[in-house]
């Protein structure tokens, strides 16, 4: 099967060259010539991070000259370093800088270019933004301004599918934005309904609402979450459908008249109403089911005169097998590889393409089905608090090796910041195989390998996904997570699991301790080559008096990533062996002490044997105020610990220092932030009276909404945040004191 899908792959390119060669030749006898001189030759991408970098290697490959816009907190970004020139449009808020469409198109203009790019999120899906930019005699490399205006808004696109027959799930998507209408509209729907703005996506501004009392605050919520996310602040109302799945379909139209879909990609597998982890195409469907998709996807594009790449996104009702149309994404999506990984195609170079007026170059009888892919979606956050996006640096970054089957989208890289500014999101990790069990294997695999330090990840969890037997056997709907939630996050009062846990850091903590003396004493060679005399006395061979072995004594405070109510210590005694292995002893009873080998093998890579087994394993130290952070990577095992003070060595007569770690405990009552953002909406004054669960104010960061609320019944002390102010991670914000 992989050899038959390698010859598809290149009888493909192979017909892809003579359809190119065929059209070149046509194209001097064609009555509908394209003019030469209008072709792309210099394009500005409209956006930041994986997605400009993204095009940007398309734009090359094609011989395209790029250019990158940057807001102030992306001055050294990827994308920019990425572009032949980078031009700079304001602070970084994204209403300032990525949202400033004049000053964009300026960009543009200065800088020569023919074309605009607008990734995914910030002006995609702007049609005052295409026409804009057509005005300016600048082409908008994206569907025409009348289609993004038509099914870019989720209330006109519903009006539009029903009224061509398209089954749609009941809801209210009027224009009429009073609050007391839209509650009256909640009422005549039924509890529960789904709040979400009409335009935009990304699940940004959806709330879930279960009864009448908290459709107000959800409302409001919801409103200022998709003005700050994409000026726009119109809400449509859902029935919300309790078992579904989110199917998609990946279609693209030229401006010949010819539209096509390129299949279907299951993006069930959400946190937050975000995809994590997406396939192509999806699991557990019949054949008459895709065909029937795909046909209604492709009549939807045509109904409004569609070109270029679009997605027409479906929810279907696992218990009735129904389908329903729910919008129309008029731009490319964020997990478009998957697609291409399965088609064999660049979707980046078939929008270029269609803007320089080509057909598309392949009709729906030649769209392929090569295999299966899979993306994971790789973003900086705290899973235990519920996916809270985190900020910070990535001091050790290092994605997986890339090949023809595994792809790393990324706009980052080692020493770069996540900002609270925009998405959190690191990479996408892209992996395809000959069929769904090939694919899930090298995903799994994959993620064994990606290793990032500096800010929490959700890694650990999209392996927990990858692994669990549900999803294993394609069995996906939008809760998942939340069906397995006793599967997927640690229950710190599961003894079973937790002592396991617990076993299988201190025997990382005993590896983290022998590579770090094997680091220092290999430096210590190095650095007096052939002076072994030399030698600290610790690592002195023969050792410096007889029948002596020096020891030293390390602790290491591990950071439990599922677990964060406390910190647990290893304390190790470590002797230095005449044989240049290390013995490893812990001061815990009937846990007995451990030799291992470790060998360097290349700056932070290690091969370490221990009990006769021996395997590979990496390690990244870096400070962060004045607190030396180590983690560990071995198998699909990572581990985070602290170090406050360097090794201490001393002989065996000798008390040894230990390391104390002073934690700063709040006093009780205390709330402190749990993420890094701005101060958004503050709903009580100092002093009021609170009940346990009341909101008391409302934080953003990268344009999601968190609700801080009082943690049990009382009075509201020491509060002097303010609207508009910026906190960070873990700072105080007020205390509740009981009555």
């Amino acid at each position: 099967m992989a050899s038959m899908a390698t010859i598809l792959r290149r009888k493909l390119h192979d017909n892809r060259h003579f359809l190119i060669q065929t059209r070149l030749f046509s194209l001097e006898s064609s009555s509908h010539d394209t003019n030469t001189t209008s072709r792309i030759e210099k394009i500005l991408i409209a956006n930041r991070g994986e997605i400009a970098c993204r095009i940007m290697r398309t734009a090359k490959r094609l011989g395209i000259r790029t250019v990158a816009v940057y807001s102030d907190a992306d001055r050294d970004s990827l994308h920019v370093k990425s572009a032949d020139e980078a031009v700079h449009i304001g602070p970084p808020p994204a209403r300032l800088s990525y949202l400033n469409g004049s000053a964009i198109v300026e960009a543009a203009i200065r800088t020569g270019a023919q074309a605009i790019h607008p990734g995914y999120g910030f002006l995609s899906e702007s049609s005052d933004f295409a026409t804009l930019c057509e005005d300016k005699g600048l082409t908008f490399v994206g569907p025409p301004a009348s289609a993004i205006r038509d099914m870019g808004d989720k209330s006109a696109s519903k009006r539009i599918m029903g009224a061509a027959g398209v089954p749609l799930v009941p809801g209210y998507h009027g224009s009429e934005q009073d609050i007391e209408l839209m509650k009256s509209e909640a009422d005549k729907i039924g509890y529960p309904i789904l709040i979400k703005p009409t335009h935009g996506g990304g699940g940004k501004g959806m709330r879930i609402v279960q009864s009448p009392n908290e459709f107000v605050d959800s409302f409001l919520g919801a409103q200022r979450e998709a003005a700050a996310s994409f000026g726009i602040n119109t809400i449509l109302l859902e029935k919300y459908i309790t078992k579904p799945r989110h199917i998609e379909v990946q279609i693209f139209g030229d401006k010949h008249g010819n539209v096509l879909h390129l299949y279907e990609r299951d993006c069930s597998v959400q946190r937050r109403h975000q995809k994590i982890i997406e396939e192509a195409p999806a699991p557990n469907v019949m054949n008459d089911f895709r065909s029937h998709l795909g046909q209604a996807a492709v009549s939807a594009a045509k109904a409004v005169g569609y070109h270029n790449a679009g997605t027409v996104e479906f929810i279907v009702d696992t218990v009735s097998g129904q389908f329903y149309f729910m919008e129309m994404n008029t731009r490319l999506q964020v997990e478009h590889p998957v697609t291409e990984m399965i088609v064999g195609q660049d979707l980046v170079e078939w929008q270029i393409s269609v803007a320089n007026g080509e057909p598309l170059p392949i009709n729906q009888s030649q769209v392929p089905l090569l295999g299966h892919a899979f993306e994971a979606r790789i973003y900086a956050e705290n899973v235990p608090k519920g996916f809270l996006p985190a900020t910070g640096v990535l001091h050790h970054y290092r994605p997986v090796p890339v090949s023809p089957t595994v792809r790393v989208e990324t706009g980052v890289e080692q020493g770069d910041t996540v900002s609270m500014h925009y998405d959190p999101m690191i990479a996408k990790l892209v992996v395809s195989g000959e069929n769904r069990a090939a694919a899930l294997v090298k995903l799994k695999d994959c993620l064994s390998q990606f290793q990032v330090a500096g800010v929490p990840t959700n890694i650990n969890f999209l392996q927990k996904l990858a692994d669990h037997r549900a999803f294993e056997n394609g069995n996906v709907e939008t809760h998942f997570i939340e069906h397995y939630k006793d599967d997927l996050f640690t229950d710190p009062n599961n003894l079973t699991r937790a002592k396991e846990t617990y076993d299988n850091a201190r025997f990382s903590a005993t590896l983290v301790a022998a590579c770090l003396c094997e680091k220092e004493h290999s430096a210590i060679k190095s650095s007096l080559p052939g002076t072994n005399g030399l030698l600290p006395i610790w690592y002195s061979h023969p050792p410096f008096r007889a029948h002596y072995q020096a020891s030293c004594t390390m602790e290491l405070e591990w950071e439990n990533e599922y677990d964060g109510s406390s910190s647990k210590f290893f304390t190790f005694s470590i002797t230095y062996q005449s044989d240049g292995n290390y013995l490893i002893e812990t001061e815990e009873v009937n846990s007995p002490g451990l030799e291992v080998k470790a060998t360097l093998l290349h700056d932070q890579d290690f091969r370490v044997e221990t009990d006769g087994v021996s395997m590979d394993v990496s390690l990244s130290a870096y400070s962060k105020d004045k607190i030396k952070h180590i983690h560990l990577w071995h198998g699909s095992h990572h581990y985070h610990f602290r170090q406050k003070l360097e090794l201490d060595l001393s002989d065996d007569n000798e008390i040894q220092q230990k390391t104390n770690f002073e934690t700063a405990l709040h006093p009780p009552g205390t709330v402190v932030a749990p993420m890094a953002g701005l101060v958004v909406k503050v709903l009580v004054t100092d002093g009021t009276k609170v009940e346990e669960g009341q909101p008391i104010l409302v934080l953003e960061a990268m344009k999601m909404e968190h609700v801080v609320k009082a943690p049990f019944t009382g009075h509201v002390h020491g509060l002097q945040v303010t609207a508009g102010q910026q906190v960070s991670d873990s700072s105080p914000l007020f205390s509740v004191k009981g009555e």
